[in-house]
């Protein structure tokens, strides 16, 4: 089934359902309170009991008079955060959860938890490579650290000593239920687009989680990927009032966030007017080397053929020793053959940008007749890329047994 019929406007927005507090920024509460006859600094409290504090219910506002905490309640309001309905462990660490949409209508998205990440971020500059991820090998003999890429430096928090103590974990998060962009080998696909996530429940998967493992901001080392459930350029308005509402409310940084965008191009290009203190890094899922391939595999780019998406990944202006980054998913027969790895190493030195390939092989879902490549091409692939000067990594996969992996997220709830 074609679901490029599902594609929905550009600045589709869903409102938050009315009473509901969570995905409301500190300047809004402000003003609710002033309307409910409360000073605006009001609103400022209840922004750090939601997105600091991570309270559940108005009660638990202790901030809050009593009175005013009853007042709220009897009016109908709630905080009204998306809650975690059910988890899946994975033997390698990683969970997934199914968790319940706030809008009343049922629905469930999909995020995931990966300790010690997936060395996604591994190599894309902006905040340096760090000593764990530097020449770690990948799964079997695979390296994902090339020693010619000598121009990065240790990552600043190790040098200064913060977060040594803390956790290092990497957060895939959803922006859609569902999704219309219908890559063949995403188990995602499968389910069409269902609808739009608000600004609320996007951010409230990455709060509820941090709730979850005790997370404390400014310690743990977290790092953001929009990669999860949906196309975030499809959901472009509520998918940037989420960063926001991380960035000012809960204290992320958004250079330890990345958006992955199949190719949508009016979104890059909106993208690259986005403020450096707003904007995460961008990763183009690539996935092909030439329109033929990439047309079969990714129907979206007959909309948004190759070429375009490259002259639109040129508009975003990198920070200082930042990489663009393309997500290339190898599939076993059909992209990971040598003349592929050269089409593709042309292509991207062709961009005269700053760049890194995330190497993904293929994670394999019922009834997707694709095959994972073996490691022999695997590592051809990759060496021809470095070879060409362009550094590459491998992710590792996680939690392929629960459904976890890259392309796997369909809500399964068999184990």
């Amino acid at each position: 089934m074609d679901h490029s019929s599902q594609l929905v406007a550009l600045n589709a927005t869903i409102q938050p359902s009315r009473g509901m507090l969570f995905g409301v920024d500190a300047q809004a509460l402000a003003a609710c309170m002033v309307a409910v006859g409360e000073p605006a600094w009001r609103g400022r409290q209840l922004a750090e009991a939601l997105y600091r504090q991570r309270v559940t219910e108005l009660d638990a506002i202790t901030t809050l008079p009593k009175a005013l905490r009853q007042k709220l309640v009897a009016e109908g309001w709630q905080v009204g955060r998306p809650r975690i309905a059910q988890v899946f462990q994975s033997v390698d660490g990683t969970e997934r959860y199914l968790i319940e949409c706030s809008g009343g209508d049922g629905l469930t998205v999909e995020t995931v938890w990966m300790p010690e990440g997936d060395d996604g971020e591994a190599g894309d500059g902006s905040d340096a490579v760090s000593k764990q991820t530097r020449g770690a090998p990948g799964p079997s003999h695979l390296g994902t650290w090339d020693s010619k890429e000598s121009n990065l430096e240790s990552d600043p928090e190790e040098v200064s000593g913060e977060g040594k103590t803390g956790q290092r974990v990497t957060l895939c998060v959803s922006s859609q239920v569902g999704c219309a962009v219908n890559c063949r080998f995403c188990l995602t696909a499968k389910l069409g687009l269902q609808r739009n996530l608000t600004a609320g429940e996007i951010a409230g998967q990455v709060v509820a989680v941090f709730d979850r493992h005790a997370v404390e901001v400014g310690r743990d080392r977290v790092n953001l990927v929009f990669m999860g459930m949906g196309e975030p350029f499809l959901n472009y308005d509520n998918f940037m009032g989420a960063v926001r509402l991380l960035v000012r409310e809960v204290g992320l940084s958004p250079q330890r966030m990345t958006v992955s965008t199949s190719g949508i191009v009016p979104g890059i290009e909106r993208f690259a007017h986005e403020p450096a203190e707003f904007r995460p890094k961008l990763a183009i899922s690539l996935n092909a080397p030439n329109d033929q391939i990439r047309t079969e595999i990714m129907p979206i780019n007959r909309k948004w053929p190759i070429q375009s998406v490259m002259a639109a990944v040129r508009k975003v202006k990198l920070r200082p020793r930042e990489r663009m980054t393309f997500e290339y998913v190898l599939l076993g027969g059909v992209t990971d053959r040598p003349k592929d790895a050269a089409e593709v190493a042309r292509l991207i030195r062709r961009t005269g940008l700053p760049a890194k390939v995330n190497l993904i092989a293929w994670n394999p879902g019922p009834g997707i007749n694709y095959s994972t490549p073996q490691p022999e091409a695997v590592e051809a692939f990759r060496k021809t890329l470095i070879d060409a000067g362009i550094p590459t990594y491998l992710r590792k996969p996680r939690g392929r047994d629960i459904y976890a992996a890259c392309g796997q997220l369909k809500r399964t709830v068999e184990e």
